[in-house]
């Protein structure tokens, strides 16, 4: 039988919750699975390292999108299992991989489901799965974490979001796997493992998550018109046809920037700095996905 575990943050929740999780996976046939939470999704890293090392070969993650991308860091290129529980509030990689949102439909998908491998992004040193990003999309993110958005769900997200568009733009320079590619102004700098965003959008239409390379794209946007035509362009999938966008793929990407600017994986914010190394690691994860239908 499959040695499981389940790295939970206690804090996020969906269905019945953490009781339900233990009901469902005893039903199945785990009453007593490895079992560890946290209150904060920094702290699930070690947690979800102790179960590889203690012999879990499937984990169960129960989180948002900061509890996912930590256990993603701490154990890509272990021989081990990753089944996403979507507890959060965008809960990316959940839906970019279609992982149903019910617990039970869930924890199925993780122990009957297919393997998939994977490649992740690694930004200054750190593993993301899905995003990351520096400049306006991190401002987002930053200033909706927390309370804001423990009380408004993805609503806190429009609200960060239109201050975001009033950020100053920033002089970017960009070199893409060691050649110069841009230099001007900019409020974005997104990079892409997969394509969509909640409700459909797609950011990178042509993103793979097994091809070997990032999804680069940088937004020159300067007010907050601009942007509304940028977004407007993003919500009909015709973003890359925007003359306020950029967009190329990449396998190393260098950044430096003429100040200290907030960035972002796979929405969690992190502190400035003026330089951006990213790159690819190829098939670096092995996560649970929906059975293909015949």
């Amino acid at each position: 039988m499959t040695s499981i575990a389940v790295i939970a943050n206690r804090k996020k929740t969906f269905g019945g919750g953490l009781v339900e999780l233990r009901k469902v996976l005893a039903e199945k046939g785990y009453p007593d699975p490895l079992w560890y939470e946290a209150s904060k999704s920094p702290k699930t890293s070690e947690l979800a390292r102790r179960a590889v090392k203690e012999g879990a070969e499937l984990l169960f993650i129960w989180g948002g999108d900061g509890t996912v991308q930590r256990c993603v860091d701490a154990v890509a290129g272990k021989a081990v299992n990753l089944s996403i529980l979507p507890a959060g509030t965008a809960n990316l990689l959940a839906t970019n991989l279609q992982i149903p949102n019910d617990v039970s439909g869930a924890v199925d998908v993780g122990l009957f489901g297919d393997r998939r491998r994977l490649d992740v992004g690694v930004l200054n040193g750190e593993r993301f799965a899905v995003m990351a990003g520096v400049g306006f999309d991190a401002i987002m993110m930053r200033d909706a974490d927390g309370e804001l958005k423990g009380h408004f769900g993805r609503l806190a997200y429009v609200w960060t979001g239109a201050r975001a568009t009033h950020m100053n733009p920033r002089k970017i320079k960009i070199e893409i796997d060691g050649e110069p590619w841009f230099k001007g102004n900019a409020t974005c700098v997104l990079f892409g493992q997969m394509g969509t965003l909640p409700g459909g959008i797609e950011v990178f239409p042509d993103a793979r998550p097994d091809d070997g390379l990032l999804e680069v794209g940088v937004v020159t946007a300067e007010n907050a018109f601009q942007w509304v035509r940028v977004l407007s362009r993003l919500v009909a999938d015709e973003a890359k046809h925007s003359p306020l966008t950029q967009m190329t793929r990449a396998r190393k990407v260098r950044i430096t920037l003429d100040r200290p600017t907030t960035y972002e994986l796979d929405g969690g914010a992190r502190k400035a700095t003026k330089k951006i190394r990213a790159r690819i690691e190829r098939g670096a994860i092995t996560v649970c996905v929906p059975k293909k239908q015949p």
